[in-house]
């Protein structure tokens, strides 16, 4: 049916659906389909794989409207899976047989999965099918800011996760929608976009009213800059500098440590470079659970070109002792990087002149 719709398969098809239900083979296909969903409850009480089900699951618009037509089926029953057709067909980025189902006025379109309590939505989103997303959008009845059960992810996180521009657009064009509302790790659609690299999607989200880029993030309260910072995303820490509501010097909640900290600590060069580029950045703040400053965690681990970065700014303090009472010359001594000490050592030599 899927290569070729005509007449005679039609009707091969239609006496096949008939009595789908409890054909041996609606069982063979909800097991290969859903293996990982299926293993999670017991099977046996389960096996439910409807005619409109299979249909919607590989996506064959004329059979799925003969199927809609004929009312003999719940178009949102659940399968043993937990799928309404609507979920098939978003999940495979089916848009005609999507269109035909929303249209369908008993059709809710808000009804999640049993596997991580996602709409279709939240799914179609998730697989980057920005057209079905768009047909999800059309009804005023869907709820586009519905968090799965399991991450606590809007359909407007997974699109941003994904770095999928066109579906963060659309999502964002809705007044229901919050750009701010977290997953239960604390990780905002920014956070996400941040880590994984995608600044399109970063610019379009700092571009919407009411978002936040100084919000404490995440269980370790960082913020859009730290975290960037952190995992190496050099073009958005760019980004967010040239802002003027950013603050540089916010550190998490957790370690005490800023954006500066975290990517010397990392061997991040290039925004070390970036970050002391800047006159309001602060060098010399030291965490709060070791007492480190950036050039104490730069000299420990043997970094050598950010310790230099770091001595190159005047106001960098050399000499200050962490919660152990080390200073950065006495970390490259112990850990033995004698490049790192000699520059210490020089700049030392240099002060007492």
């Amino acid at each position: 049916m899927r290569i070729e719709i005509s007449d005679r398969a039609r009707k091969f098809a239609l006496r096949l659906l008939d009595q789908f239900d409890s054909h041996i083979s609606a069982k063979f296909l909800l097991r290969s389909a859903t293996p990982r969903v299926l293993n999670s409850f017991d099977i046996a009480n389960r096996e439910i794989f409807s005619a409109l089900h299979c249909i919607a699951y590989f996506g064959i618009p004329e059979v799925a409207d003969t199927l809609i037509k004929m009312n003999r089926w719940d178009v949102n029953q659940k399968d043993g899976a937990g799928m309404t057709p609507l979920i098939w067909a978003a999940i495979h980025g089916h848009e005609e047989v999507v269109r035909l189902l929303l249209r369908n006025k008993p059709i809710h379109p808000d009804l999640r999965d049993l596997n991580a309590g996602q709409t279709g939505l939240s799914l179609s989103a998730g697989n980057v099918h920005e057209r079905v997303v768009r047909l999800h959008l059309g009804p005023q009845f869907v709820n586009s800011n519905i968090p799965d059960t399991i991450y606590g992810r809007t359909p407007l996180l997974w699109a941003a996760e994904k770095g999928h521009e066109g579906i963060v657009k659309l999502l964002l064009g809705r007044e229901d929608v919050n750009p701010n509302t977290p997953d239960v790790r604390g990780r905002t659609p920014l956070l996400w976009a941040a880590e994984k690299g995608h600044e399109g999607v970063v610019k379009l989200l700092l571009e919407r009213g009411g978002v936040n880029p100084n919000t404490l993030g995440t269980a370790y309260g960082q913020t859009l800059l730290l975290w960037a910072a952190k995992v190496g995303r050099e073009e958005i820490v760019k980004l967010l500098l040239g802002r003027e509501d950013i603050n540089p010097n916010i550190p998490d909640t957790v370690y005490g440590r800023t954006p500066l900290s975290w990517a010397a600590r990392k061997v991040h060069q290039g925004i070390v470079k970036i970050l002391l580029g800047r006159e309001d950045v602060n060098p010399n703040i030291l965490d709060i659970v070791h007492g480190q400053s950036p050039l104490s965690w730069a000299a420990e681990h043997g970094h050598e070109e950010i310790v230099k970065l770091l001595l190159g700014r005047g106001d960098v303090n050399p000499d200050r002792s962490d919660n152990s009472g080390r200073t950065p010359l006495t970390w490259a001594t112990r850990n033995m990087h004698r490049g790192v000490a000699n520059l210490l050592q020089s700049r030392y030599s240099q002060r007492t002149r």
